[in-house]
């Protein structure tokens, strides 16, 4: 008798993967609109390309190792499954084979969270590294950085997931990881000799928010892999935090600078959905609302505290996601609720759990911290012995989209 598989979380899972798929172009446009217009495809082609190169790897090698057999709970088999080896129309995904959703379909999905990861470091270093370096760093990112950490906590026998640590749709995995890999760029790669402060067209940042916060429905309401009302609750989840973390940017920044800022208030946004991430499907709508709120409070001035360091992360990756990230590991550890979802082991800290879940989340989210930053950084080091990370000065003047790609956005003047 053949497999039973579910038509109806085989269907959700297709339009989640097709959602989250949908960030990437997202992230484009909203990365795209914060640069100067002369280097708006120099970052868009950096972003679309993990969308091909990233796929590549993933048939290839990639799913496998990350959740391919485990070898020492730190990564999958790379052979097990390459090009996808053992995997055909029958193959119903392990993970909770109950769900009865296809292999093919937990590749497809889990492959949009591999493309769009990596592609978030991009607005770190932002119009001053080579193609060819950010190449190099997308393959060895890939395979050093993120591989490991989704199969130490989404693969059943991850060394993390096997320790009782939860990241619901990617604090650590996604979010924490990049983000402090950005900081890393950032602090090798050093500031740009041509700093453009104003984006080039808030208009196409707006329609980048409303992608990525539309595609984020799939980023974390599919991550229950399945349709019961955790689903419900993280889906209601992601757009509570959202709002609440874009209007609480707004008030802070309102506040500081005297004046309501658009592109504060979509920034806002983005950090809230990247903090509930990790939290989506473990609390409730009123934790989700309160962690938006901190979300709202603690990137604004993680941003502020870059600003005041001199640090050039161009387009607030430290600030929004690895922060965001890293306090959405924090608060799932505090604030883990059964009631919300039955599945978890024991409550956060601070709803009658003990301490141990949550001095485990904290160290989980310490030790990707070291490892993305440390690993980033010796990476670039060596990159940088094999081709130029940063481009020249003329380059970095006349814009990458002119000096690196031959091509322009725009017609006409800078």
């Amino acid at each position: 008798m053949l497999p039973q598989i579910n038509t109806g979380n085989t269907g959700f899972m297709l339009l989640c993967t097709s959602l989250v798929l949908f960030m990437t172009p997202g992230l484009a446009f909203f990365y795209g609109g914060l640069v100067h217009r002369r280097n708006v495809l120099g970052i868009m082609i950096q972003i679309f390309v993990s969308m091909g190169w990233t796929t590549v790897i993933w048939v290839a090698f990639g799913y496998s190792m990350c959740f391919g057999p485990t070898m020492g709970g730190i990564i999958g088999n790379p052979m097990t499954h390459a090009f996808l080896r053992g995997i055909d129309l029958h193959s119903l995904y392990q993970g909770n084979a109950t769900l009865g959703i296809p292999t093919l379909v937990h590749v497809a999905y889990q492959m949009m969270f591999a493309i769009i990861t990596p592609a978030l470091i991009t607005g770190a270093f932002a119009n001053r590294v080579t193609f060819k370096a950010y190449m190099l760093f997308l393959t060895a990112w890939l395979i050093f950085v993120y591989f490991p950490f989704c199969h130490m906590i989404w693969s059943p026998e991850g060394l993390l997931a096997q320790w009782g640590v939860l990241d619901f749709a990617g604090g650590i995995v996604v979010h924490n990881t990049a983000g402090l890999a950005a900081l890393a760029s950032v602090l090798y790669v050093g500031r740009r000799k041509v700093i453009d402060t104003v984006p080039h067209n808030i208009p196409l940042v707006a329609l980048g928010t409303g992608m990525l916060w539309f595609g984020w429905y799939g980023f974390n309401a599919g991550s229950e892999f399945g349709v019961d009302s955790v689903t419900a609750s993280a889906f209601l989840n992601t757009s509570v935090a959202a709002s609440f973390a874009a209007i609480t940017w707004l008030v802070v920044e309102w506040m500081n600078a005297k004046q309501p800022k658009f592109v504060g208030l979509l920034t806002g946004a983005v950090a809230g959905l990247a903090t509930i991430t990790p939290a989506a499907g473990f609390v409730s709508p009123t934790t989700a609302a309160l962690i938006g709120i901190l979300a709202g409070v603690v990137c604004f001035y993680a941003v502020a505290l870059k600003n005041s360091l001199g640090w050039d992360d161009a387009l607030d990756v430290w600030g929004v996601h690895g922060v965001g990230g890293f306090i959405g590991i924090i608060f799932l550890g505090l604030f883990a609720d059964k009631m919300w979802n039955p599945t978890i082991v024991t409550n956060g800290l601070l709803m009658g759990g003990g301490f141990s879940f949550f001095g485990k989340q904290v160290a989980a989210v310490l030790g990707s911290s070291v490892w993305a930053f440390g690993f980033t950084y010796g990476m670039l080091w060596l990159i940088d012995r094999i081709t130029p990370v940063k481009v020249g000065q003329g380059i970095e003047e006349a814009g990458l989209d002119q000096g690196l790609h031959g091509e322009t956005a725009y017609t006409g003047g800078l």
